[in-house]
């Protein structure tokens, strides 16, 4: 049995819970119907299969399970006598043995805007290094970055809101926090991520950290994300105000001063 040090939540993302397995295969393409709510998600099956160990310890996970509530009206040839109840049930995706979550834990959020939540995961391949993966309630990959291109390189998300009014859900995250230490953000629209934005010299992450720093935080009706600059002296906030721009919002002298400017 593995053992690992607890990984700690990242900031503004919805909550999850454990429950009861039930085995589904992994495919990809389409769409969850409406009626199919993700209720909450969790990694499971750890694994040891990728040593990259930049989350304080050497387990990843090898399958994502989610929890769902399937809401379809009974069908009309049943008795309407009987009292409809929606069914639960929890799903599993198993990645292929070349693949980890190399995560802390997933995070919820509706990213088509359709009130239906989508789970937002890290995914590592033992070659190219993690991507950003977007999973339905179905348990389907709908969307997802290219991989950054080589082993042991990570991505460490942020948040996601439409940050830049435009209508459409962003997706934030640092790009290799330790090393390229740049923000990348990804407009989901019509099924597909696209990067509208690229900034560096910021970061959200040390090497062995069980948690993610800083995080979003929405203040006078402007969404903001709050990260470090690249040597963990200042803290900086990025918003959208005809183009991206960023602010320094004071000292970093300790982990409590990013969580703190989480708040407005």
């Amino acid at each position: 049995m593995y053992s690992k040090a607890p990984r700690l939540p990242a900031h503004l993302w919805q909550g999850w819970a454990r429950g009861a397995l039930t085995t589904l295969c992994l495919w990809t393409g389409g769409s969850a119907a409406a009626t199919e709510i993700v209720l909450s998600a969790w990694y499971t099956e750890p694994t040891t299969r990728y040593d990259h160990d930049v989350l304080g310890d050497a387990i990843e996970y090898g399958a994502l399970e989610i929890r769902v509530e399937d809401k379809s009206p009974p069908d009309s040839s049943l008795r309407l006598d009987l009292v409809y109840k929606p069914s639960i049930y929890t799903i599993s995706v198993r990645l292929p043995s070349d693949r980890v979550f190399e995560d802390l834990k997933p995070r919820l959020f509706d990213v088509d805007l359709d009130g239906s939540l989508e789970i937002l995961t890290v995914e590592s391949q033992k070659d190219t290094g993690a991507q950003l993966a977007i999973y339905n309630a179905r348990g389907q990959k709908i969307a997802a970055t290219p991989h950054i291109g080589t082993r042991n390189r990570w991505l460490a998300p942020i948040g996601a809101a439409d940050l830049d009014g435009d209508g459409h859900v962003e997706i934030a995250y640092i790009d290799r926090p330790h090393l390229a230490k740049t923000l990348r953000i990804w407009r989901y629209k019509d099924g597909a991520l696209t990067e509208i934005a690229a900034i560096p010299g910021l970061t959200n992450h040390r090497i062995g950290e069980d948690f993610i720093s800083g995080g979003l935080r929405q203040c006078d009706d402007r969404p903001e994300l709050i990260v470090a600059n690249a040597d963990w002296s200042r803290i900086i906030g990025i918003f959208y105000k005809n183009g991206w721009q960023t602010t320094d919002l004071g000292p970093l002298r300790k982990r409590a001063d990013l969580t703190t400017a989480l708040t407005c």
